[in-house]
């Protein structure tokens, strides 16, 4: 018999734990030709806003050592588009979708969120609370307890769908963030976000982002997101869905063990298509080889002496 991958995510049942992280994977038809979509513990898409937003001027991504920096400006088409235009095509698939939301004021988050609360097929939200705050003069809404509370609390006002708020990791305590959400109507947290990072090209003298500073994803945060992981499961009692770096079923394996419940998977998809599948059958194996009958068995079972 098969070891059980299946999970119940705030609610949100899953046939495993794999998901793509908001990003890289577009709204996910994308990915349709290259792998079935079907297979995914759930489709995570990326930010959608109350309005079109066209993005930051090029370029806007860089290689860097073991990782990309980008700053996509989360160019997107609006949320009555999303709706209208993608969220049929991926119903096709039976699977939970996820709906990364964000936005310049908390009224903006409130706006897009009460709007997918009423449509059909959406299984969750998750916020990007590492947006700027455009009438705080560009604070990360993520950046503090009190902002990271506020949003969720008035988005919690206008929905009922499970509420995963994904936090950023540049900031000095995100254990007390991470309380904070889950204080005022977390469902769940997903972490980490991308690290603030610069590159210079050393022939021009100029940076190489046109934004100049971009967020760094890759294999190159992963120990920071673990150490972030197992930090915030020692603190909260909500589920926690791991991100940064995954490249392989063993680095899945470890944000497990660290506390994760679910694993999103983001940058390794622009390098290999097939990756969250892989890591499917990968974690299927590991769990038969080491006589394990479900993944939760494995979830938090780090050993600290």
């Amino acid at each position: 018999m098969k070891p059980d991958l299946s999970i119940d995510l705030a609610g949100i049942k899953m046939k495993n734990p794999v998901m793509n992280a908001s990003g890289p994977f577009g709204c996910g038809w994308e990915y349709a030709q290259f792998i079935d979509l079907s297979k995914l513990g759930a489709i995570v898409v990326k930010s959608i806003t109350l309005k079109e937003q066209r993005g930051n001027p090029p370029p806007r991504m860089c290689e860097t050592a073991s990782g990309i920096l980008n700053s996509i400006g989360l160019q997107n088409k609006g949320v009555d588009r999303f709706v209208q235009e993608d969220l049929p095509y991926l119903r096709n698939y039976n699977v939970p979708i996820i709906v990364n939301v964000a936005g310049g004021t908390i009224d903006e988050y409130v706006a897009v969120c009460d709007r997918l609360n009423h449509v059909h097929g959406i299984s969750g939200i998750e916020l990007n609370i590492s947006c700027p705050n455009v009438k705080k003069g560009g604070a990360i809404f993520g950046s503090s307890s009190r902002s990271a509370s506020k949003v969720v609390t008035e988005v919690r006002r206008v929905t009922n769908l499970p509420l995963i708020v994904k936090l950023t990791p540049n900031v000095t305590d995100i254990v007390k963030i991470a309380r904070s959400v889950e204080i005022a109507g977390a469902d769940g947290v997903s972490l980490i976000n991308t690290l603030l990072g610069m590159c210079i090209d050393v022939e021009t003298f100029r940076p190489e982002l046109a934004s100049i500073i971009g967020g760094l994803s890759g294999p190159a945060i992963k120990p920071i997101a673990i150490r972030m992981v197992w930090q915030v499961a020692q603190a909260i009692d909500i589920p926690i869905i791991g991100m940064g770096g995954i490249a392989s079923v063993k680095d899945a394996i470890e944000f497990f063990l660290a506390g994760a419940t679910a694993i999103a998977i983001g940058t390794a998809n622009l390098i290999n298509p097939q990756i969250t599948i892989e890591i499917i059958r990968g974690l299927e194996k590991f769990l038969e080889e080491k006589g394990f009958e479900a993944i939760w068995e494995i979830v938090g079972k780090v050993k600290i002496d």
